[in-house]
């Protein structure tokens, strides 16, 4: 019997495992990096460890440290959780050399599996349709195109690249192994036809060491980008459409677990056509980050099923039949319309409205909240940028759409940019709601569009206003003389208060308060209801809306029914040590140079790769905007560099003609 758990994760993922061991009585540790040191999951655990570092290579990749962690708990098992090792052989190895009970499956189905080029050719045997990798990188050739590079081992979508040019080949085979290392800690990629469209089908599995094993029930996950999940659904709309399908695609999941001796959870991925014809991708060895979707329908507890299943507790002979639909979505502190790129920075709040359960299933119905942030966390580079996965379930899948969008719509995420607008514009889209999902879906309905803030820009303008006011109303609060009087107030009425903001756009708030009420400039039949330093309250042709105000910094965070607002406030005397010269390329979050393609002096192409910058577990490029020639590279490889550093410094081609 387990008494004791170290979870070897962090954030929602160790949390969430928390939550199931609580529930049974369990005493969990956590584990943590310096960077973690104050997060939520370390809180709650009974006992914590330190893990010194930061980096996930000096931590949570460590296996002799966490091993070394477990014993010196008095922990009596190990929970991977998902990510980092939970795939790998080796410290699943080195936990049950300890004497600890390993919850996951066994080590030779690891292996089997933690290869996804000899799992294709096992699986092959097996009768499970593949699609083949390439043998030889080297005679591949035009018409071999697309092809896509991927991990070996490991998945969401790091160490995965796109290949369209024969010639690229050598580059993205150095990147997608670079960013695997970095994330895996093993290099090892290959290659393999790519299908510009389909969908990303997966079957969620579960077998006992008494020979029963279970096709629990499917997952859609098409909607990705990066090759990575954003919206995932229980259960697939092409396999609720398609005659057979399901049961052609829970054999051939059963067929995978049985050909390797599985174990405990695990899942099946299979990439289909609109047909319903399916091709093997891999197999996850561990639980899925999307595993809720499946709880939700069912109405089991994977975790619980796993640590029983380690204990050796026999499965019942078939799952529970899944009813209702279920949609979860992963809220990522990122910016979609500029390449997905990763933020940084404080969560100054972070509520979603309508919660009715954490880390848990309740009743026929809800909205499901798994997270790993909390008001005042720090979003950092080392890590992936996900602050949660919101899940509703409910009878019917519209039902289910409607209940997440409405809640995302109204929640308060404060202090990061994140996807939230894009998730809800996905959520009700028509082409989504009749179930029209493949992993073209971005390029097919336009990301500018989806990814469009959901108040437009009459709402910003409002929103600048009611900021402006609200600001007004805290100095007027803070004032030790003359508090009394009026915000906004002048001798000379004709006089207006100026303030300006930045936020898809640029405003400057302009307007007066005198007897006849508020006057604002370019805005047309607006009153003033009410006004205080956190609220204020607009009456607009006649309609009555309330504006929520919240600041940090120069950061002002509006929300209305019009929809979420983040503006900047502008500094009106700018320090002119701030400005940094025409074509200056910043670093747009922190993180390490990890190489560097040219030289200072060198003559470049626009869009020509300058540099790669490694933060949040991903490489990013930063490519010349312009032709022209590096003027200045005053980093390289190796370097740490802040958000706003000055990597390089392009000189156009017009600027070099017009000297």
């Amino acid at each position: 019997m387990i008494t004791s758990l170290l979870v070897a994760n962090r954030g929602e993922i160790a949390r969430r495992v928390f939550r199931t061991a609580r529930d049974l009585g369990i005493t969990t540790v956590a584990v943590h990096s310096d960077a973690d040191a104050g997060a939520p999951h370390v809180r709650e655990a009974d006992a914590a460890v330190r893990l010194p570092g930061n980096t996930p290579a000096e931590t949570y990749l460590r296996a002799d440290l966490l091993v070394r962690a477990a014993l010196e708990a008095g922990a009596d098992a190990v929970h991977p959780g998902y990510g980092f090792l939970s795939e790998n052989a080796g410290f699943a190895r080195a936990v049950l050399d300890a004497g600890l009970t390993w919850v996951g499956p066994p080590v030779e189905a690891i292996e089997r599996m933690g290869s996804k080029i000899e799992s294709k050719r096992l699986m092959a045997a097996a009768g499970v349709p593949v699609l083949t990798a390439a043998e030889d990188t080297a005679e591949l050739t035009d018409a071999d195109l697309p092809l896509l590079v991927k991990a070996s081992a490991g998945g969401g979508g790091r160490g995965m690249r796109v290949v369209r040019r024969v010639e690229d080949l050598p580059a993205e085979l150095a990147a997608a192994r670079s960013e695997a290392a970095s994330a895996f800690g093993d290099p090892t990629v290959f290659v393999e036809p790519y299908l510009e469209t389909g969908h990303h089908i997966e079957v969620q599995v579960m077998a006992d060491r008494h020979g029963v094993v279970w096709a629990v029930g499917e997952r859609e996950c098409s909607i990705q980008r990066r090759h990575q999940k954003v919206v995932e659904e229980a259960p697939s709309p092409l396999v609720e459409r398609t005659a057979g399908m399901r049961e052609r695609l829970f054999d051939a999941a059963r067929k995978a677990a049985g050909a390797i001796g599985y174990e405990g959870a695990g899942t099946v991925e299979f990439l289909a056509d609109d047909s319903g014809r399916f091709y093997f991708l891999e197999m996850n060895t561990r639980l899925q980050v999307e595993h809720p979707v499946t709880e939700c329908v069912t109405g089991l507890d994977l975790v619980a099923l796993q640590l029983s299943v380690a204990e050796g507790t026999p499965l019942p002979a078939e799952p529970p039949a899944a009813t209702g639909h279920a949609i979860e979505v992963r809220l990522y502190a990122e910016d979609p319309a500029l390449d997905w790129r990763p933020q940084s920075g404080t969560l100054h709040r972070f509520e979603v409205p309508g919660v009715t359960a954490e880390f848990a299933v309740t009743g026929e119905r809800g909205l499901r909240l798994d997270s790993g942030v909390e008001p005042g966390s720090v979003v950092g580079v080392h890590y992936d940028p996900m602050l949660a996965k919101v899940i509703a379930w409910a009878p019917e899948r519209t039902a289910a759409a409607r209940a997440l969008a409405g809640a995302l719509a109204k929640a308060r995420v404060h202090g990061v940019r994140t996807n939230r607008d894009l998730l809800v514009r996905v959520l009700r889209h028509p082409a989504f709601l009749a179930g029209d999902t493949d992993t073209a879906f971005f390029d097919k309905h336009g990301l500018d569009a989806l990814a469009a803030p959901l108040a437009d820009e009459d709402a910003e303008a409002l929103s600048a206003l009611a900021a402006a006011l609200a600001d007004a109303e805290a100095n007027r609060a803070a004032a030790r003389v003359l508090g009394r009087i009026p915000a906004g107030w002048r001798n000379v009425v004709s006089q207006p208060q100026v303030k300006s903001y930045t936020g898809a756009a640029e405003h400057e708030v302009r307007y007066r308060v005198d007897r006849g009420g508020l006057v604002a400039d370019g805005v047309e039949g607006v009153r003033l209801v009410s006004a205080a330093p956190d609220a204020v309250e607009l009456e607009v042709a006649g309609v009555r809306r309330r504006f929520e105000v919240a600041t940090a910094g120069t950061g002002a965070w509006v929300d209305s029914a019009l929809g979420p607002v983040a503006l900047t406030a502008v500094d009106r005397f700018p320090d002119p040590a701030d400005q940094v010269a025409a074509g200056s390329l910043l670093a747009p979050m922190p993180g390490t140079v990890v190489r560097v393609a040219v030289a200072a002096g060198e003559a470049v192409a626009a869009g020509q790769p300058l540099l790669w910058l490694e933060a949040m577990k991903m490489e990013h490029r930063i490519d010349a905007p312009t032709d022209g020639v590096v003027a200045e590279l005053p980093v390289a490889a190796g370097d740490q560099v802040d958000v706003g550093r000055v990597l390089a410094v392009v000189t156009s081609s017009a600027d070099q003609e017009g000297s």
